[in-house]
This record gives structure tokens, C-alpha cells and sequence, in this order.
């Protein structure tokens, strides 16, 4: 009797929309694995559901076969090799598109908070005020900072280089301007390129 076996299913499409880079074993190199989740840990500082708009965003763009629920995303996201628990497993180009394609995804519905704090910090730096004077902005940089502390593994010499206010603060700033990146058009294609800057073949 045959047994029947369903058929293997393809990937899904909107991968294609970012180009394999030539890096070796089509796995992501360290910085590509870092700089993706510190974007993602933006987002989860700028939206107080983060965690579920990743899962509903990967629902969306039909990507649930790569991130099928909290534990899948919290094992690729535990590629980033500074994080307490990091995972010495490799992350993918497949993996890796689709946590971009999420992430890109998301910070298009967060443009206009996301236009905003960018102009409130420039205005706030103009006028040498504190950042506390704007209390949307001063509640993003907290849950930023706190987010970083909690997940970074203070031992390693990349978290240690942020061990300030002032410091995490201006990457939180980086990571914000990089998402307002992703949001115009061919952004996603721009920060997927971005991401492997010097370290392809």
C-alpha cells in the first residue's frame, strides 16, 4: 500500500524579494544576526505589544512556517551572539529574510511615531534640553534601555560598550533612523544590503 506524503511546501514568495548575498553556507555573519535583532528590540520599545505584532506580522506576510510562535522567534532572535542566552546555533539567509521582512513590515505602521521622535530629538538637541522634555521620546529611550539590559549579557565587551545612558541612548537613536529607513520605497531591500556591508565573500 502507498503511503501518501504531502507535498513539500514551497517558501514563500515575498523571500524572493530580497537577493541572497554571497556569504558562506548561506548563513548570517555575526553582524547581519546583531544589528537584526537590536532593530527588532527598537520596535519592541516603540510598540508595547511588540512581541505579539511580530507573531501577527509573520501571520500577515504568510512567514509562520520560519517564526511559528514565541519560542521560534525567541531562538532566532537568540542567534545574536550577545544576548545572556545566546544560542550558538546559525541563523539562515531563509531566517534572516523573514525577520527583516517583519521587522520592515512593522516599522511602515510606525512611521509617523517614528517621524515624530526623530524630530523631537533633533529639535530637543538644537535647543540643548534634556530628553526628558519630551515624555513620548523619554518613554521610548527608557524601554529601549531596559530591554537592552535585561536581554544583553553584560560580560561581553560589544554590551559593555553601552553602559551608559547616554550611550544606549544615541543607539536607540541609530536603530530609529534605521527603521525609518526600512519604511520608504525599496527600504527593505536597502537594509537587507546594509546588513551584509563588508562582511560578503
Amino acid at each position: 500500500m502507498k503511503v501518501y506524503s504531502p507535498p513539500a511546501q514551497s517558501p514563500p514568495m515575498i523571500l524572493d524579494s530580497l537577493p541572497n548575498p554571497p556569504v558562506l553556507d548561506e548563513v548570517c555573519p555575526r553582524r547581519a544576526r546583531l544589528q537584526i535583532d537590536l532593530i527588532i528590540l527598537a520596535i519592541e520599545a516603540l510598540d508595547l505589544g511588540g512581541s505579539e505584532a511580530l507573531l501577527i506580522a509573520a501571520k500577515e506576510l504568510e512567514l509562520q512556517g520560519i517564526v511559528k510562535n514565541r519560542v521560534s522567534l525567541w531562538r532566532l532572535r537568540s542567534t545574536n551572539p550577545l544576548r545572556r542566552n545566546s544560542q550558538r546555533r546559525p541563523l539562515t539567509l531563509t531566517e534572516a529574510k523573514a525577520l527583516v521582512l517583519i521587522a520592515c513590515h512593522l516599522a511602515r505602521r510606525l512611521t509617523v511615531l517614528i517621524r515624530q521622535l526623530l524630530l523631537a530629538y533633533q529639535q530637543l538637541q538644537e535647543k540643548q534640553l534634556s530628553l526628558d522634555h519630551h515624555f513620548r521620546l523619554s518613554e521610548y529611550l527608557e524601554r529601549f534601555r531596559a530591554h537592552f539590559r535585561s536581554r544583553m549579557n553584560p560580560k561581553r565587551a560589544g554590551v559593555m560598550a553601552y553602559s551608559t545612558d547616554e550611550k544606549l541612548n544615541e543607539l536607540a537613536m541609530k536603530l530609529l533612523s534605521q527603521l525609518l529607513f526600512c519604511t520608504g520605497t525599496g527600504g527593505t531591500q536597502r537594509l537587507w544590503s546594509s546588513l551584509f556591508d563588508g562582511d560578503v565573500a
